[in-house]
């Protein structure tokens, strides 16, 4: 989870949590903050919730890897969706 609003004081600072079938812990996402999702086993499911419908148009992103967070991940991802790949760096200030 990455804080992006400007005018937070957690701006561009990340948060990272494992959750699996033995924590059985979930997370909320607020608004204003990115989010993204690594998995560590083969075969794994991901239920997702949003608080509105999805409107694919109004879709926005940052970069798995830009280097405006920093974020350390557990592991290299193997795959990652094209849409994924083509976010632009970061812009902020």
């Amino acid at each position: 989870v990455v804080d992006v609003r400007p005018a937070s004081p957690t701006f561009r600072q990340w948060f990272g949590i494992r959750l699996d079938s033995e924590n059985r812990d979930s997370l909320y996402i607020a608004p204003g903050l990115a989010h993204g999702f690594i998995t560590l086993e083969p075969d794994s499911e991901l239920l997702y919730m949003m608080g509105a419908a999805h409107t694919p148009s109004a879709a926005r992103g940052v970069r798995w890897n830009d280097k405006a967070f920093n974020i350390i991940w557990p592991l290299q991802p193997e795959v990652i969706s094209e849409r994924d790949t083509q976010y632009p760096d970061f812009v902020y200030g």
